[in-house]
C-alpha cells in the first residue's frame, strides 16, 4: 500500500496569480475584438431631402435654394464623428489604433466633403469671380482641410466640429430672406466646375483600384514638353501592395458612400438647370452607378483573385462601378456645357 501510494504523482497546484492575469488579458483582449467588430460598419444612406427638411423645421428656417447641398454636406461630416466608435483615423488607443478599414472610409468621405466645401466657398456662394466670399464658408474650408489623424490639441473631431457650426451659420444666413450676405447660385458653370473635381477624384480612384492585380501605365517621356524632340512614352508596371488592396477598398467606399448623397442633394437644388440642360437622366445615371457600389459586402476580408479568376475580386468590381460613374459625370458635364 505505501509502495503503490508513493507511485501515484501529486496534483499540481493551480498558480492563482498566473490566472489573475491571464483571465483579465484574455477577456481585454475579448472586449478589443468585438469592439473591432462592432466599429467596422459603414453607416448608412440617409434622405438628404428629407433630413434637410426636418432639420429646416427644427430651426425654425424656410426651405431655400441650396439648403440641401449644404446641410448634406454637414450630415455627412457630422456622420464622420457620430458613427459607430465615432471618429477613429486619430485613435492612438485600441480598438481604433488597430483597425484601419474604417480610417481609409473616413478619409475617403473626408475628401468628397472638402471637395463640396471648396465649392461651396469658391463657386456656388459666390456671382463671379470678383465677388466677396462668404465670410463662413471661408472659416469652414480650412478647418475641414485640418489633418485627419491630429489627436493632440486642436484635434481632428474639434475642428471639423467648429466647421459644421461655420456651415450652420451660413446656412441660417441663406435662408434668412432679410439677410443678404449669404447666397447659393444654382449654375450651370458652378455645377459643371465642382463635377470636374469628382471626375477627376474618381479617374485616380478607378486607377488604384485596378492597379490591384497590375497594370501598365503610360507616361510621357521626361522631355514631352520639347514637342517633336520629345522621346518615346514610357510604360510603368504598376501593382498595388496587398497591404493597402484594402486600404483604397475601403477609402473608395468612403468617397462614393458622401458623393453620392452630396449628388442626391444637387439634384434637388439644380433640379431647374438639370431640366434645362436635359441632364436628369445622365445624373440619375451617376447616382445609380454609385448606388451600385455601395451594396453589402459579402465577404469578411476584400479578396483580391485575379481578374478572369476562381475568386472574385472586388478592387476590380469597385473600379467598375467608379469607371461608370466617372464615364456618366464626363457625359453631364457635356450638356451642362452646351448652351
Amino acid at each position: 500500500m505505501n509502495a503503490t501510494a508513493q507511485s501515484v504523482p501529486p496534483r499540481r497546484r493551480r498558480n492563482p496569480l498566473g490566472l489573475a492575469i491571464l483571465v483579465p488579458i484574455a477577456l481585454l483582449i475579448l472586449l478589443v475584438l468585438v469592439l473591432m467588430w462592432w466599429w467596422d460598419k459603414e453607416p448608412e444612406q440617409f434622405d438628404p431631402v428629407a433630413v434637410t427638411t426636418a432639420h429646416m423645421k427644427d430651426i425654425g428656417r424656410p426651405m431655400s435654394t441650396g439648403a440641401v447641398t449644404t446641410y448634406t454636406l454637414i450630415r455627412s461630416v457630422d456622420t464622420l464623428m457620430d458613427k459607430r466608435g465615432g471618429y477613429l483615423s486619430n485613435d492612438r488607443m485600441p480598438p481604433g489604433v488597430f483597425m484601419d478599414n474604417m480610417p481609409n472610409w473616413e478619409f475617403g468621405s473626408l475628401t468628397a466633403s472638402r471637395d463640396l466645401a471648396r465649392a461651396l466657398r469658391n463657386d456656388f456662394s459666390r456671382s463671379q469671380t470678383q465677388s466677396t466670399e462668404d465670410k463662413d464658408l471661408g472659416e469652414a474650408d480650412p478647418l475641414l482641410n485640418s489633418p485627419n489623424d491630429r489627436w493632440l490639441l486642436p484635434s481632428s473631431e474639434s475642428q471639423y466640429g467648429k466647421a459644421v457650426n461655420d456651415l450652420e451659420n451660413y446656412l441660417g444666413r441663406l435662408s434668412d430672406a432679410a439677410d443678404a450676405n449669404a447666397h447659393f447660385y444654382a449654375r450651370a458653370d458652378n455645377l459643371a466646375d465642382y463635377l470636374q473635381t469628382v471626375s477627376a477624384r474618381l479617374g485616380s480612384l478607378s486607377q488604384r483600384l485596378s492597379a490591384s492585380v497590375g497594370q501598365l501605365k503610360v507616361d510621357a517621356a521626361p522631355d514631352a514638353a520639347m514637342g517633336a524632340n520629345a522621346g518615346p512614352a514610357k510604360a510603368i508596371y504598376v501593382k498595388t501592395p496587398w497591404s493597402k488592396i484594402d486600404d483604397n477598398f475601403y477609402e473608395a467606399r468612403g468617397y462614393t458612400w458622401t458623393l453620392l448623397e452630396q449628388l442626391k442633394a444637387i439634384r434637388h437644388d439644380f433640379a431647374p438647370i438639370l431640366r434645362s440642360k436635359n441632364a436628369d437622366a445622365s445624373l440619375q445615371q451617376v447616382i445609380r452607378e454609385l448606388e451600385e457600389s455601395q451594396k453589402s459586402l459579402g465577404s469578411p476580408v476584400v479578396l483580391n483573385g485575379s481578374p478572369f479568376g476562381f475568386f472574385a475580386n472586388h478592387s476590380l468590381v469597385m473600379a467598375n462601378y467608379v469607371s461608370r460613374a466617372n464615364a456618366a459625370i464626363i457625359d453631364l458635364r457635356a450638356l451642362l456645357g452646351r448652351g
